[in-house]
């Protein structure tokens, strides 16, 4: 038991036994980190079928594998794009479904790699952008405050950019002019600030990143098109979601860079860097890394024609990502306790605020990343911006963007969570026992 990860019972397993065909595409991440480190199989976590992707090349895979096997590489040139791959198999499984009856209920979980580092997308793609950002993230930044008030959400300050705030590992100033090319830039600074030249280079970037955004929004367009056409998509809940918000991370890995290729091509290796990744959490602060909410907010949309009675609604109370199982299997006939292993699974069922805007009673959701801690408790939230830096207290219903700093005037308020989050990570730590090799580092 003592090799053991922490929870040992997986969600798809657990669907399987309420009758679920289990289904996989796209990104995979599920790690064994005991005895040694080594990829997870899709029988041990529960699916039936699997399309594994590699992570860091768009458009020129060096590996791809299903049911465990690896397969044949596209060969180049064959206009192969990650995104259009993960939904050809993601379709593919669901017409074997259908084929082999299609009554029985069915999960499938699309893990789409974009728009994730390196920026890169098909040309055509790329084009229709091109001259969208020139105007700069500064523009942008203004015209998406704009359009929150526009939609009726509430607008508050936007914190300045933090030329000072990007991920430690990434290149330095000389790697990246050597590595990269001369015009690129690691720090967020005002958009007139860069010359012509940058200028021309950040836009192209941008023009990348939306590229990839937009076609796996026609991809996962044209997957509910199949859901369709298989007669299930009235009774088939959709959950979109991201896992954190924009990086400033600009790093050269995988293939690598080869300067001078044309930008977004596989021979590129570009990254969106801080002053894109603070346009694209506007109106949030900060980046991935970071536990603030420009890191970790990310929006979730639900969809389910015969569940949902009202759709095109919003919900306002906190939900995370560790939700979504609790939710399925209770839509399944299950509950939440089959999903415990050797600790109780986190996370509880959203299925409340389906058809309903209310506020839940949650546990406080607890964070720690990269040495940054955060903890929310209802409005309440708590963070640190450094490892081992000063706490910081925020009303997030009246200030999501974490504008004022509450810690000085509310101490009793910041010491009660404070003391939630400690007794949060002691916890943790005691699920975690032999499973991890540091618990320091968590």
């Amino acid at each position: 038991a003592s090799v053991l990860p922490v929870n040992t019972t997986w969600f798809p397993a657990v669907l399987k036994d309420h009758g679920y065909s289990t289904y996989h595409s796209g990104k995979w991440h599920i790690v064994r980190k005991v005895p040694e480190q080594s990829q997870m199989t899709h029988v041990e976590v529960g699916f039936d079928r699997s399309y594994h992707t590699e992570d860091g090349r768009h458009l020129r895979p060096h590996h791809l594998w299903e049911d465990g096997e690896e397969i044949p590489v596209p060969e180049g040139g064959s206009g192969y794009e990650a995104s259009v791959a993960i939904v050809d198999h993601a379709i593919k499984y669901l017409e074997e479904h259908k084929q082999k009856g299609g009554n029985e209920p069915f999960f499938e979980y699309i893990a789409f790699i974009a728009p994730h580092f390196p920026l890169q997308a098909l040309q055509e793609d790329i084009d229709m952008y091109r001259e969208k950002f020139l105007v700069g993230w500064d523009e942008i930044r203004k015209l998406r405050t704009e359009n929150r008030k526009e939609l009726g959400f509430d607008v508050h300050e936007v914190n300045p950019l933090e030329p000072e705030r990007y991920a430690p590992w990434n290149l330095s100033p000389e790697e990246l002019i050597t590595q990269i090319d001369s015009a690129d830039i690691g720090r967020a600074i005002p958009w007139n600030d860069l010359t012509e030249e940058q200028k021309d280079l950040q836009a192209t970037k941008m023009a990348i990143h939306a590229a990839m955004v937009s076609r796996m929004d026609r991809e996962i367009g044209r997957y509910i098109n199949s859901l369709k056409e298989l007669g299930y998509f009235e009774n088939t809940i959709i959950f979109f979601c991201s896992d954190n918000g924009a990086s400033t991370e600009i790093m050269n890995r995988a293939d690598k860079h080869t300067i001078g290729a044309e930008p977004g091509s596989a021979d590129t290796y570009l990254c969106l860097g801080p002053g894109w990744s603070s346009a694209s959490n506007t109106p949030f602060r900060l980046h991935k890394t970071w536990v603030h909410e420009g890191g970790i907010a990310t929006p979730m949309v639900i969809h389910w024609p015969e569940g949902i009675h009202k759709g095109n609604v919003f919900r306002n109370t906190p939900a995370h990502i560790i939700d979504i199982a609790p939710t399925i299997l209770e839509l399944a006939g299950g509950d939440p306790s089959e999903l415990e292993g050797r600790a109780d699974a986190p996370g509880q069922s959203l299925v409340p605020l389906l058809n309903e805007d209310k506020q839940m009673e949650r546990p406080p959701l607890f964070f720690h990343h990269e040495q940054k801690k955060a903890l929310r408790d209802g409005p309440w939230k708590i963070t640190t911006i450094e490892e081992d830096g000063q706490w910081e207290l925020y009303d997030l219903s009246q200030d999501r963007g974490e504008t004022k700093n509450l810690a000085a005037e509310k101490p009793e308020k910041l010491d009660e969570l404070i003391k939630l989050w400690q007794v949060q990570r002691s916890e943790i730590i005691k699920q975690l026992g032999a499973a991890d090799t540091n618990p320091d580092s968590l």
